[in-house]
């Protein structure tokens, strides 16, 4: 029986869908032949391993991930959290490595699922689907019997039907897809938003793998897991979960932007940008211009903190200040 999913196309999934287009089509024609992509390559990467396993449970933060990237060492070292970082940055090299690879098959699959979840897994075999039945929460996943029979038909579609979809599309319906079968003991939800990216990938839309779009379902885990049950309250219909996902990449597509920027300043200050950072810039786009006051007050920063979030950005010429010492406003920096 093959996989069919059920949706519909709202006018706003239409819109999200268009609007990220656009957003891909500036982004990408800003990254040709540009020396520094290579860095923002690997701060996406580290991006998407904190997120991923961010929402998994996993304690690190965002600058001991980078720490692990670089090969460094922790001051404190907690083994499996390390361990589930190191995996995940395997499984996404994994995927990069095979981004053009034409058909998924399950030991493809499999292989994934062994690279994220060697020596990691509270139950089950790492790279093996489940002989057991689970449940999450209040979901009772299919019987284990019928796991590989399932699997299958989810890979039938992705190989030949998936095509015929925007990959903004796809990549969401394989998401939630694979997460409603939950083929394996433990690690389902980093292996999921792995293979998302990985159509992503596959289908060109994230041709220099700069898209973190983990980090939207990590900022606001219960609204990530509420999208995911609402599919099934609603008779398996994804058009809601499919609006939600486009709304991530678009998200996803303006940070990125943003990223693009701050690498491709016309100067020796090339920034990889704080989240603080990346939220200041947003707030600056969304009110045009802000007194000092106003942004150690959004940024719930002392006003050396504001400072200190800012003085990069202005060094870099990507946020200049307008006005009097006394009245300036800081404004991002027109080209």
């Amino acid at each position: 029986m093959a996989y069919i999913p059920q949706f519909s196309i709202s006018p706003r999934l239409l819109s999200l869908v268009e609007s990220v287009a656009a957003l891909r089509t500036q982004i990408q024609n800003a990254t040709v032949e540009l020396s520094w992509v290579p860095a923002l390559q690997k701060d996406t990467r580290t991006r998407n391993v904190h997120a991923s396993t961010a929402i998994e449970g996993n304690p690190l933060t965002l600058e001991q991930v980078r720490a692990l990237a670089d090969g460094r060492e922790l001051a404190a070292p907690d083994q499996r959290s390390q361990r589930e970082v190191l995996n995940y940055f395997a499984g996404l090299r994994y995927i990069e490595k095979n981004a053009n690879k034409k058909s998924i098959r399950h030991d493809d699959v499999l292989k994934l699922h062994r690279l994220l979840a060697a020596g990691v897994m509270d139950q089950g075999e790492a790279g093996r689907y489940r002989t057991t039945g689970v449940r999450v929460g209040d979901y009772v996943a299919p019987r284990a019997a019928d796991v590989s029979g399932l699997m299958f038909e989810l890979l039938e579609w992705w190989n030949s039907e998936a095509e015929q979809l925007s990959p903004v599309l796809s990549s969401a319906i394989l998401h939630y897809r694979f997460e409603a079968i939950h083929p394996f003991a433990d690690g389902n939800g980093r292996t999921g938003r792995a293979l998302s990216l990985w159509e992503l990938y596959r289908r060109g839309f994230d041709t220099h793998h700069i898209f973190s779009v983990d980090e939207f379902y990590w900022e606001d885990r219960p609204r990530y897991y509420a999208a995911l049950t609402a599919v099934r309250r609603a008779g398996e219909d994804l058009s809601e979960w499919l609006e939600y996902c486009a709304e991530g990449l678009q998200q996803t597509l303006e940070r990125a932007w943003l990223r693009v920027q701050a690498f491709n300043v016309k100067s020796s200050h090339k920034l990889v940008l704080s989240p603080k950072q990346e939220r200041l810039l947003q707030l600056l786009r969304d009110h045009g211009s802000l007194k000092p006051a106003e942004i150690w007050e959004f940024l719930d920063v002392s006003k050396q903190g504001a400072m200190n979030v800012l003085n990069p950005l202005l060094e870099a010429g990507l946020v200049e200040k307008l006005g009097t010492k006394k009245n300036g406003r800081y404004v991002l920096k027109q080209e």
